[in-house]
């Protein structure tokens, strides 16, 4: 599968451009959100369950986890286009209020300039604007990767191979058509499970200021500006699990096995543990030419 270099709107930056297929692939065409969603309106919760109606506990999942203050997270982005399916895998912990976080992503075998069947793990630091990447392919193991996310066509929604927790409940602020799914257990916690669209738009206008330029920078980037999304929210209406599907479009000429579909899955988990994030400092940025395998 070729990775193709360029973008709607310009050429992928050059720190993306040896990204693993599932990350560079996705900046390469438009997509769009499609999907039917059941519009059955969600019931009030209970005492034991979160303490607004279903669609207003959906939408102000960003401001329970910035009340949260820390979690441990988990990451899963699957892309899958024809017969082919890659995933990549992350874990770590983020300060939610500050919006700081760093996660280890273990990209697909043989990828980034692994050997066959060998998975390489990058490091990341997410912070208001910027992913860093450490361990990339044609960088010095000691030097960190900055990328200008405010830049980027998808608002960093999938670029990183994460979206990160903070970026996927902020774009359930546009959570529309919200439909109630009973409740489960994750991790031996009771949840309550949403499902629904995310107006993207609708996100950004309704996001802080911080957070409203990353996700304008989605709604530009995206052909379609609705999102599917499975959302799981325990009693206290924090945000414990959220699943957003991309659907991409190839570019005009492509054959139609082209398209691909991109599963992200963001959990949380031990709240209000101790994280220290530490941003790089200038002299450990890279800034040279980065030699794609």
């Amino acid at each position: 599968m070729a990775v193709r270099r360029h973008i709607r709107g310009g050429r992928v930056p050059a720190p993306l451009t040896v990204m693993t297929l599932g990350a560079v692939l996705l900046l390469s065409a438009g997509c769009s959100g499609e999907g039917a969603v059941a519009t059955a309106e969600p019931p009030t919760a209970g005492p034991a369950g979160p303490a607004r109606p279903g669609r207003a506990a959906v939408v102000a999942a960003a401001d329970e986890l910035a009340r949260a203050g820390t979690a441990r997270v988990r990451t899963a982005m699957d892309m899958v286009s024809g017969h082919t399916r890659v995933t990549i895998e992350g874990s770590g912990a983020f300060d939610l209020a500050a919006r700081t976080g760093r996660l280890r992503v273990t990209l697909p075998p043989g990828t980034d300039g692994a050997l066959p069947g060998e998975r390489r793990q990058v490091r990341e630091l997410i912070a208001p604007g910027a992913l860093y990447m450490r361990n990339r392919a044609g960088v010095p193991a000691d030097k960190w990767v900055r990328v200008d996310t405010t830049g980027l066509p998808d608002g960093n929604l999938v670029t990183g191979g994460a979206t990160d927790p903070v970026t996927a409940a902020q774009l359930l602020r546009g959570a529309h058509r919200v439909a109630y799914e009973g409740v489960t257990e994750l991790g031996g916690t009771r949840v309550w499970h949403y499902s629904g669209l995310v107006d993207i738009e609708r996100a950004a206008a309704g996001a802080p200021p911080r957070a409203r330029r990353q996700l304008r920078a989605a709604e530009k980037g995206f052909s379609g500006h609705t999102v599917p999304f499975d959302a799981y929210l325990d009693a206290q209406a924090r945000l414990r699990k959220v699943r957003h599907r991309f659907d991409f479009a190839a570019g005009p000429g492509s054959p139609p096995d082209a398209d691909y579909t991109v599963t992200s899955t963001t959990e949380l988990h031990a709240f209000g543990t101790r994280v220290r994030i530490r941003m790089p400092e200038p002299g450990d940025i890279w800034t040279g030419r980065i030699a794609a395998p």
